[in-house]
C-alpha cells in the first residue's frame, strides 16, 4: 500500500506536532544570585591605604580651594541687588571657576580609585563565573530594600577577597 504525498505530508506534520507537544519541555536553570560587600573588598585591596591617603590629600586641597571660592561667592551674593555690575560679573566667573575646579577634583579622585575598581570588578567576575553565579549585587545596596532575604551562602565576599590578594 503506497500513501500519496497529499495524504502522507499532513499525517507526518500532525505526528511531528503531536510528538513535540508531548515531549517534556526543556527547563531553564534558575539564575544564581550572589552578594559581595564592595566596601570590604575595596578596603582589602593591597593599594587601598595608599589610594585612600591620596584621596584624602586631594579632598583637603579641594576643600581649601573650593571653600575660599564659595566664601567669595557668598560675600557677593549677600549683597543681592546692591552688588555692582563688576561684582555680579565676578560672581559669574567665580561660579564657573568653582564648577570647573569641583569637576577637576572629582576626576582626580575617580582616577585614584579606578585601578581598585577594575581589580575588584575583575575578581568578582572571576569568582562569580567560577561558581556559576549569573548575578552579583553589592550587599549594602541590596540591603536598602532591594533584597529582603538572602542565604548566607550567597555571600561571595571572602572568596573575592582571596582573589584580590
Amino acid at each position: 500500500m503506497k500513501l500519496s504525498t497529499k495524504v502522507a505530508l499532513p499525517l507526518l506534520t500532525m505526528a511531528a506536532v503531536g510528538a513535540a507537544t508531548l515531549a517534556p519541555h526543556a527547563q531553564t536553570a534558575p539564575n544564581k544570585v550572589g552578594f559581595v560587600d564592595v566596601q570590604r573588598l575595596f578596603a582589602a585591596h593591597p593599594s587601598a591605604n595608599t589610594v585612600n591617603a591620596n584621596i584624602k590629600t586631594i579632598e583637603t586641597r579641594a576643600n581649601t580651594e573650593l571653600g575660599q571660592l564659595r566664601q567669595q561667592m557668598v560675600t557677593i551674593s549677600q549683597k543681592g541687588n546692591a552688588a555692582t555690575a563688576a561684582e555680579k560679573q565676578s560672581l559669574t566667573q567665580l561660579e564657573a571657576t568653582f564648577k570647573s575646579k569641583y569637576e577637576a577634583y572629582g576626576k582626580q579622585i575617580a582616577d585614584q580609585s579606578a585601578p581598585i575598581e577594575k581589580a575588584v570588578d575583575a575578581a568578582i567576575n572571576k569568582v562569580a563565573k567560577a561558581n556559576g553565579y549569573s548575578v552579583v549585587m553589592d550587599r549594602n545596596v541590596a540591603a536598602q530594600g532591594l533584597v529582603v532575604f538572602a542565604e548566607p551562602t550567597a555571600d561571595l565576599t571572602e572568596a573575592v577577597m582571596k582573589e584580590l590578594k
